[in-house]
């Protein structure tokens, strides 16, 4: 072997050397960063894994919306989306930026509250028919959990009106009042600060605005649009605005017309709003606790988002409570917010969208008879969550 061979070989092997060292720099880099993010997070619990994406085929833009769809309001995105349940997302449709609550009436209309206004959608057609703006101001439109703008919202038992609770962000929030027919605003409420849920009587004679950051609920006449304050802390109003024992999402019994509100799993707040006083019942989740809705036969079904700190309350879960006050919790992978349930009662579907960090873009579908749980693709951080 002459020497240019030899010298030729010589320096490959100090080329594949000095790769190698590379390639060890870099892991080791990695890991260092690595666990300096993990650091950083603290106690922050990890997003759960997001489902595979759906193989369902798109609709065809002309053909009409099947009866027995979701359809979620995606305040990741600018959407909502048409959720086939068994397999997955079929359609989107742009409506405003980070849409948060939805509600659709018999005439097929879905009344979208987004940042910027409430679109008005044709669930038949897959068609966004308006954009009302509000009256009040919120400053510029943004998207995010103190986002202002449109959050809870809900119809009249007529369809006439459609009743959005409006964060304005630093301040107290309003509640606009939309005529269905004109598509406009026509009157404006002063409630309670960040309104997260609007409901309303049924015989349509007032409106329930639940103020989050007011520890109230805010009792509006239909007719005069007179408003009334209800103080609901279960837990007192200790830590204001930073505490966490607040009330979220409001359920109308229609029993009897008194208001359900669950604190953490541990506390029913039971408010007559007539009078004003709240009877305290008890739960057993021990959860922090978000949306909340009524079936047909009186269960109430009640989101939990996990403990607010470690060690304190258990993981997400969702609570089907019945009439008599007997619960069932079927434990979930991860925060969700909003639900829903089937026609017939016997499925639950549990939006992953939550208002703070940890969600997912995703709906968690509960088989309540057998207790079951499957994930499904859904949407981008869904929020509300509506039956078609």
């Amino acid at each position: 072997m002459n020497r240019g061979t030899r010298g030729a070989r010589a320096r490959a092997r100090a080329r594949a050397r000095a790769r190698a060292r590379a390639r060890t720099r870099r892991a080791l880099g990695a890991a260092a960063v690595a666990l300096l993010l993990g650091a950083c997070a603290g106690n922050a619990p990890p997003a759960p894994p997001t489902p595979a994406p759906s193989a369902a085929s798109p609709l065809p833009t002309t053909a009409p919306t099947p009866q027995g769809l979701l359809l979620t309001a995606d305040f990741g995105a600018d959407t909502v989306t048409f959720v086939d349940p068994a397999r997955g997302a079929v359609a989107s449709v742009t409506v405003g930026r980070a849409p948060y609550g939805l509600a659709v009436g018999a005439d097929g209309r879905a009344w979208v509250a987004t940042a910027d206004g409430v679109a008005v959608v044709d669930t038949r057609t897959r068609v966004r028919a308006a954009l009302i703006p509000y009256r009040t101001g919120t400053g510029p439109v943004t998207g995010g959990e103190y986002r202002g703008g449109g959050m809870g919202i809900a119809l009249s038992p007529d369809g006439a009106h459609a009743y959005v609770g409006v964060n304005v962000p630093g301040t107290t929030g309003v509640l606009e009042v939309i005529d269905t027919a004109r598509r406009e605003v026509t009157a404006v409420v002063p409630v309670g600060r960040r309104p997260f849920d609007v409901d309303v009587s049924k015989d349509g004679a007032e409106v329930y605005v639940t103020g989050h950051d007011s520890f109230d609920v805010t009792v509006v006449a239909a007719g005069s649009l007179k408003p009334r304050r209800i103080e609901v802390a279960p837990y007192g109003t200790e830590g204001g605005l930073a505490s966490w024992l607040k009330p979220h999402h409001t359920v109308v019994r229609p029993s009897d017309g008194h208001l359900l509100l669950p604190f953490e799993g541990e506390r029913l707040a039971v408010v007559d709003p007539r009078t004003g006083r709240t009877r305290i019942e008890p739960m057993t989740a021990d959860t922090h606790q978000h949306g909340a809705t009524l079936t047909a036969d009186g269960r109430l079904l009640v989101v939990g988002t996990g403990a607010v700190r470690p060690g304190h309350g258990r993981g997400p879960s969702l609570t089907v409570r019945s009439p008599q006050g007997a619960e069932r919790v079927y434990p979930l992978q991860g925060p969700h917010e909003e639900v829903a349930v089937s026609r017939d009662g016997r499925t639950a579907y549990v939006t992953g969208g939550y208002t703070r960090d940890g969600y997912w873009n995703g709906i968690t579908v509960v088989d309540l008879g057998g207790g079951t749980t499957r994930r499904l693709a859904a949407g981008a951080r869904p929020l509300g969550i509506a039956v078609l």
